[in-house]
C-alpha cells in the first residue's frame, strides 16, 4: 500500500453534479459524487453500467459536454505541474486543450474507435509531443520509438509505419497507452481498458499499467466492472450506485470487509477461479438478495447427443489479378469432441483461436472443410438445404452481442414467436402463450413483450435472446460469448439461468468462452483450443485441478484472482506471441495426436507451435 499521508492530491472531485437534458427533462448521470486521487497511486472506480463511473471520469477530462451532458454543480480540482491549483469545471475550453493530453492522458475502452484508421501509429503517436512539447519532427520519433519499446511492442520501427487495423487488439490497446502517456501526464484515467481483451493480454496491459505508473509516478483513475481487475490495480475503491458513491475504501477493506450492501453483492456476484475445486459438477451460484431453493449440482447423463469428428473449417484468402485463392486459414483444424445430454462443453482459448469458427461450424453457418457432425442419430453434414433447416430446431444459438442479433424495429414478443412461426409449430393464441411462458422463464415481466431491443439494458437483451433460442425446444443451445459483454451481477444471474434452464428442461451447451473462472463454473467438459485445434481436453476436474498442456497452464496463470492479496506479478506472465493461422494451399498439416493422461483427459502430442 502507498503511504499518502501529508502528499497534497493531483485530482480532488468534489460533490460532482451532472445531468443531461432529454426530451422528458433533464436526466442525472452523477448526483454527488467526491474523492481525490494521489500521486502514485491507482483509484479503481467500480460499478455496473450506469452507475456514472464513466461520466465522472468524461467530467473530469471536460468532454462530457460533447456528448451532451452538463456538469451542473460541484469542483474539479487540478493539480497543475509548476502551477496553482484550477477548478477543471470552470476552465475554458482553450486551457483543456493544452490540458488534455499533456497534463491528463485517457485510456478508452475501443482501441479502434481512439485510434485515427488513416494515420499511421508514428503519425498518431507523434502529433501530441509536437503540439504539447514543441518537438521537431525527429525528436518525436525518437520518442515514439521509446514508447512502443517501454510498452513491449515487437518490432516498434515496422510498427511506427503501420495502420491500427494492420494491429490486433491488444497491440492496438497498447499504442493507445503508448499515446496517453506519451506527454508523461500527472493523471492517467483508464476508462475499462481491458473488458474487449483476452485473458493474456489483459494480464499484460494490466502488469504494464501498474508498471509505468511505479516508474512516472503517475496517478491513475481506473474504471472498471471487474472486480478480478480491481483486486490486480488498486490502491483505493471507490464503489458507484446509480450516480452515487455508496463505499470507498483501501482494496483490502473493501474485498475483506464490504459494508454496503451494493458491494457486498458486487462481490458475491464475482465468479471466483478455484471456487468449484473438488466439485464434480457445475452448480448455480448463490447470489444475495435473491430467494434461492437448495443448490442443487447439475448432474447431466451419460448419453451422447453431439459428437464431432475430425472437424476441419478453413478460409480461403484470395489474391493477385483473378482472385484465386493464394492460402487458407486454418480456423478449426481436426478437432473432436463429444456433448452428452444435460451436459455443457466449454471451448475456451483466445480470440483467433477458432472457437466461435468451431460453433458456426457444427451448425453449419460456415461451411466445414471436412469431418462429421452427428446430432442425436441425425449426419448433420450430409443434410441437403431443407432437411438441414430443419434438424435446426434442435440446435440453436445465442450471440455474443444481443443488440446486433435482435431486429430494432420489431416489438420483442414478435422476436421471440419468429422462429415458432417459421417452423409452424404452434398456431393461434398458442403462440402468444408460449410467448409468454418464455419471458416468465426467463424472468422478464410480460409487460416487456410490447417493448423494443433499444429500451432494454444489456442483460435484459440477452435474456430475450436465451428466450427466442428456447422458442423451439432446442436439445442443443451454442452460447457463443454469451455473457462476456454483461456486468458482474447480471451476468451471474444470466448463468445461473442458463443453468437452471439446463437442469429442468435437460438442455445441452456447446458454451465458447475465454474467461475461465465462468468457464470453471458451469461446464462438465473442458477444451482448450489453440490454433485452430484442442490441445487439452478433459472434465473440468482434470482440467482445472490438474492442467497439463503448457498453454493451458499459461492460460490459467494469466487469470487475475478476486483477491488483492493474490496479485500477478510481471515476471509471472511469459507468453509466446502466437503464430500466424494462415498457410499456403500445398501446406498439409498433421493429424491431431492425443496422449491420455488420465482416464478421459487428453493432451494434444501434435506440436501446435506452443
Amino acid at each position: 500500500m502507498l503511504d499518502t499521508v501529508g502528499v497534497s492530491p493531483i485530482a480532488q472531485i468534489q460533490g460532482l453534479r451532472v445531468e443531461f437534458q432529454t426530451k422528458d427533462g433533464p436526466v442525472v448521470g452523477v448526483e454527488d459524487v467526491s474523492f481525490d486521487i494521489n500521486p502514485g497511486e491507482t483509484v479503481c472506480v467500480v460499478g455496473e453500467s450506469g452507475s456514472g463511473k464513466s461520466v465522472s471520469s468524461l467530467s473530469l477530462m471536460r468532454l462530457v459536454e460533447f456528448g451532451g451532458g452538463d456538469i451542473a454543480g460541484g469542483r474539479l480540482l487540478f493539480d497543475r505541474k509548476g502551477a496553482e491549483q484550477l477548478d477543471l469545471a470552470d476552465a475554458d475550453q482553450e486551457l483543456m486543450r493544452t490540458i488534455r493530453g499533456n497534463e491528463i492522458g485517457m485510456i478508452f475502452q475501443e482501441p479502434m474507435t481512439a485510434l485515427n484508421p488513416v494515420f499511421t501509429v508514428g503519425r498518431q503517436l507523434t502529433e501530441g509531443l509536437r503540439l504539447h512539447k514543441g518537438m521537431n519532427k525527429a525528436e518525436a520519433e525518437e520518442r515514439a520509438l521509446e514508447l512502443l519499446r517501454q510498452v513491449r511492442i515487437p518490432e516498434p520501427e515496422r510498427r511506427l509505419h503501420q495502420y491500427p487495423h494492420e494491429l490486433s487488439g491488444g497491440m492496438r490497446q497498447r499504442v493507445v497507452i503508448a499515446m496517453a502517456l506519451a506527454c508523461e501526464p500527472r493523471l492517467l484515467i483508464a476508462d475499462e481498458p481491458t473488458t474487449a481483451l483476452d485473458v493474456t493480454i489483459q494480464a499484460e496491459i494490466l502488469a504494464l499499467m501498474d508498471r509505468l505508473k511505479r516508474e512516472t509516478g503517475t496517478a491513475v483513475m481506473f474504471i472498471t466492472h471487474d472486480m478480478a481487475v480491481v483486486a490486480q490495480m488498486a490502491d483505493r475503491v471507490v464503489v458507484m450506485f446509480r450516480g452515487n458513491k455508496v463505499e470507498e475504501g483501501s482494496v483490502e477493506e473493501i474485498f475483506e470487509n464490504a459494508q454496503h450492501p451494493y458491494t457486498k453483492a458486487l462481490l458475491a456476484a464475482v465468479p471466483k477461479l478455484g471456487e468449484m475445486t473438488g466439485k464434480d459438477f457445475p452448480e448455480p451460484m448463490k447470489l444475495m438478495g435473491r430467494e434461492q431453493t437448495e443448490i442443487e449440482p447439475i448432474t447431466g447423463t451419460d448419453e451422447v447427443l453431439l459428437s464431432v469428428d475430425n472437424l476441419t473449417t478453413r478460409f480461403p484468402v484470395k489474391g493477385g489479378f483473378f482472385r484465386r485463392t493464394v492460402a487458407n486459414v486454418h480456423a478449426v483444424e481436426d478437432v473432436s469432441f463429444k456433448i452428452n445430454k444435460g451436459q455443457t462443453l466449454s471451448l475456451v482459448g483466445e480470440s483467433g483461436c477458432g472457437k466461435s469458427s468451431a460453433g458456426r461450424s457444427i451448425l453449419r453457418l460456415v461451411e466445414p472443410q471436412s469431418g462429421s457432425i452427428n446430432l442425436d442419430g441425425t449426419d448433420i453434414m450430409s443434410l441437403a438445404p431443407e432437411p438441414l433447416r430443419q434438424a435446426r430446431r434442435d440446435m440453436q444459438m445465442i450471440f455474443q452481442d444481443p443488440f446486433a442479433s435482435l431486429n430494432p424495429q420489431m416489438q420483442l414478443a414478435d422476436q421471440v414467436a419468429a422462429p415458432i412461426h417459421n417452423f409452424g409449430t404452434l398456431k393461434g393464441s398458442d403462440v402468444t402463450d408460449r410467448v409468454s411462458m418464455l419471458f416468465d422463464r426467463v424472468e422478464l415481466p410480460r409487460s416487456f413483450m410490447r417493448r423494443y431491443p433499444h429500451e432494454l439494458s444489456g442483460g435484459q437483451r440477452q435474456r430475450v435472446a436465451i428466450a427466442r433460442a428456447l422458442a423451439l425446444n432446442p436439445k442443443l443451445i451454442i452460447a457463443d460469448e454469451a455473457v462476456s459483454a454483461l456486468d458482474v451481477s447480471v451476468q451471474a444471474q444470466v448463468l445461473n439461468l442458463m443453468m437452471e434452464l439446463q437442469a429442468e428442461l435437460g438442455l445441452s451447451f456447446l458454451f465458447i468462452s475465454h474467461d475461465m473462472a465462468v468457464v470453471e463454473r458451469v461446464s462438465h467438459q473442458v477444451g482448450v483450443m489453440y490454433l485452430g485445434r484442442i490441445v487439452e481436453m478433459g472434465s473440468r476436474k482434470a482440467v482445472f485441478e490438474n492442467p497439463q498442456h503448457p498453454y493451458t497452464q499459461a492460460l490459467m496463470k494469466a487469470v487475475p484472482i478476486a483477491d488483492p492479496r493474490q496479485r500477478k506479478d510481471e515476471k509471472d506472465l511469459n507468453f509466446k506471441p502466437i503464430p500466424s493461422p494462415i498457410h499456403s494451399v500445398d501446406y498439409a498439416p498433421e493429424p491431431s495426436r492425443y496422449d491420455e493422461v488420465e482416464p478421459g483427459h487428453f493432451v494434444l502430442l501434435t506440436d501446435s507451435g506452443y
